[in-house]
């Protein structure tokens, strides 16, 4: 009677061990709940009568985890992922050493110095690389996460493409008189940015003037800005020329407002602008770059000036200002010079038992021999679930019902305390019989 009283006891301290750790991690971000599992202690012999053998006590069997999802906390950190459904992250510890890992549900990561994606005990999220035009994965072998801070190399600006309506009822003026700082010698300007081999920007302003000697028929002037000024361009081949030495495009209109006829000189050539940078090319002299300038979407119809494109190939170096994360787990940057890159894709594991998994504390377990080995995949594809941004999965602990079995685990405990005294009260009743 004294064992089964002592086993009763000691499962009856684990399952209080174990609801009381339940309640103490109520707020840990990905927490699985543990249940304490027993079974009883039956002995039997051939010495033994099995109908009138009461049992030996109780011992502990198991301390299983509970892995149904908990509910979701919505933040403001787009780095908070969420997996809905099956699945693990993967960290490591070393980022040199992906292929030794462990799996979490806490997905609260954060950018290291490095700019990795990284837990708060400073394990590396692991992921795969990406085609960054696709979006496709290119192999299954995970490495860290890195969001580089910068993206990019400069590109000088080499074409340009410009899609305009000029007004059909445009006023007229005199070509020889056009004088860029005048806006009274031309009818619209438009100014947009290029850049030179060193991704410095500069501003390219385009003038339109409808000229009245000769029928449907509109020139185009340029400037460039730069730290010394506003300079004038001149056009390789252009027919357009002004007081102020410019030579730009000629376009002529049919009557119905399509362009029928721009003039050869297609490059714009000019000095140099950038110190040190390759030159971007404005005047035709040693001209080692040259900008080259679309005008076939130009029209002349009976409606306002409207400039319905504008696209250049330059670039500067972007930096990174945001950092999002799609349902399929793709990690996407936006950089300051306009770029959207796809940086990669969030891995995710899953085992055939979960219930065989080796806890490791810190939201982590590890696979084991009775788990299976890890299957590794991504978002959305096959069993996996999917990922969400901006989302945290809390613990799966129900409070109510953890009070509830705490205050059951507590009466057993009273209960196997009250057996092991009413069992020494009778030993000690035995041994005063005289």
């Amino acid at each position: 009677m004294s064992y089964v009283a002592l086993s009763g006891l000691s499962a009856a301290q684990l399952d209080l061990n174990t609801t009381s750790n339940n309640i103490a991690n109520a707020n840990t971000y990905g927490f699985k709940e543990s249940r304490a599992e027993f079974g009883d202690v039956y002995s039997n012999s051939l010495f033994t009568n099995a109908k009138t053998t009461p049992g030996g006590g109780v011992q502990a069997q198991k301390v299983a985890q509970q892995f149904h999802e908990g509910s979701s906390v919505y933040t403001n950190n787009p780095m908070d992922l969420r997996i809905s459904g099956t699945g693990f992250f993967a960290v490591a510890k070393d980022r040199l050493a992906p292929v030794t890992n462990e799996l979490t549900r806490n997905g609260a990561f954060h950018l290291n110095k490095d700019n990795y994606m990284v837990t708060s005990n400073d394990e590396f999220l692991l992921g795969y690389q990406v085609n960054e035009e696709t979006g496709d994965v290119l192999s299954y072998e995970p490495s860290p996460i890195n969001i580089p801070k910068e993206f990019g190399k400069p590109k000088q600006t080499s074409n340009i493409e410009v899609g305009v309506n000029l007004p059909a009822s445009g006023e007229l003026r005199d070509p020889a008189l056009f004088d860029y700082t005048d806006p009274e010698t031309y009818n619209r300007s438009t100014s947009s940015t290029i850049y030179d081999s060193m991704g410095q920007s500069y501003k390219l302003t385009t003038y339109y003037l409808k000229d009245q000697t000769q029928p449907n028929t509109w020139q185009t002037y340029y400037t460039v800005t730069d730290s010394a000024g506003e300079k004038p361009i001149n056009i390789a081949g252009g027919d357009a020329t002004s007081p102020s030495g410019h030579v730009g495009h000629t376009m002529k209109f049919y009557n119905d407002g399509t362009l029928a006829s721009i003039n050869n000189g297609q490059n714009v050539v000019s000095e140099a602008l950038g110190a040190g940078a390759n030159p971007v090319e404005l005047n035709g002299a040693d001209a080692t770059q040259v900008l080259s300038f679309g005008l076939s979407d130009a029209t002349q119809f009976a409606a306002p000036f409207e400039l319905t494109k504008f696209d250049e190939d330059g670039a500067t170096t972007g930096f990174l200002t945001k950092v999002d994360f799609d349902e399929n787990g793709s990690v996407l940057g936006t950089y300051s010079n306009g770029e959207n890159i796809t940086l990669g894709r969030v891995a995710l594991v899953r085992v055939a038992n979960e219930q065989g998994l080796d806890k490791k504390g810190g939201t982590q377990w590890d696979s084991t021999q009775f788990s299976g080995d890890k299957i590794w995949g991504e978002s959305n594809k096959g069993s996996f679930g999917s990922i969400n941004s901006g989302t945290l999965e809390q613990s799966n602990i129900d409070m109510t019902q953890e009070l509830v079995d705490l205050i059951s685990a507590q009466r057993n405990f009273q209960a196997n305390s009250r057996s092991l005294e009413v069992h020494n009260q009778t030993q000690q009743t035995i041994l005063q019989i005289r």
